[in-house]
């Protein structure tokens, strides 16, 4: 995470936090999967294959291909720059179908694969070399960044690399705890919330590189 800017940074906390909203949500309503974390849905999918059969499987495997389609279609889009604000309005978009469908038919099961390609869209914009400079919606990446961190700081090599990804961390618990909460109050329109501060988010992405583009012509 050394290489992102303040400014990334910000933007990285603010997804997280949404992801860990949406994540929290995803999880009440199908009763124990995840949207964003991919390995938790690998694992329930192995055991229940074994412990139920191959068809109380099929979800939690059809949200890990949802979550690498959304990887893929943000890849390829090329998530970087002037493009960061349409992968996270299309995020928007595909979580407030997933709101809309889950108020208009509770129990259709395949909009919470909307939720896994939209979360793994989000993970596409911190790109380098191929590979994704911060894990915006799971969290073993940044806790793996986290406890190299905190071993530079017993070593002496830095002082100050373990706050980003705590601050990282931090947000993804804290849409935790906000997305139980607010369904507990909202119940299946909670990812309404989520799909407007990505809104927000997308909003602010644009005017910012609506201004950087007004001072390149400035400068040109």
């Amino acid at each position: 995470m050394r290489e992102v800017s303040r400014s990334g940074i910000a933007l990285s906390v603010a997804l997280g936090l949404v992801a860990g909203y949406v994540d929290a949500v995803g999880f009440i309503e199908t009763g124990g999967l995840f949207v964003s974390f991919m390995s938790g849905n690998s694992t329930q999918a192995g055991v229940e294959l074994w412990d139920v059969g191959l068809a109380d499987a099929l979800l939690p495997l059809a949200l890990v291909a949802a979550f690498v389609v959304g990887v893929a279609l943000g890849g390829a889009f090329g998530a970087h720059g002037a493009r960061r604000g349409w992968i996270v309005a299309a995020a928007a978009a595909a979580v407030a179908a997933a709101a809309a469908f889950g108020i208009a038919d509770p129990g259709a099961a395949w909009r919470f694969g909307l939720l896994a390609a939209a979360m793994g869209a989000l993970n596409t914009l911190f790109l380098a070399e191929g590979r994704a400079r911060v894990a915006i919606t799971y969290a073993t990446g940044t806790l793996v960044s986290l406890g190299l961190a905190l071993a530079a700081l017993v070593t002496g090599r830095s002082r100050t690399a373990w706050r980003r990804p705590l601050l990282l961390w931090g947000s993804l618990a804290g849409g935790a705890v906000i997305g139980a909460a607010v369904h507990r109050g909202l119940g299946g329109f909670a990812l309404l919330p989520a799909a407007a501060g990505l809104v927000a988010i997308a909003a602010v992405l644009a005017v910012a590189q609506a201004r950087r583009a007004g001072e390149a012509r400035s400068a040109g």
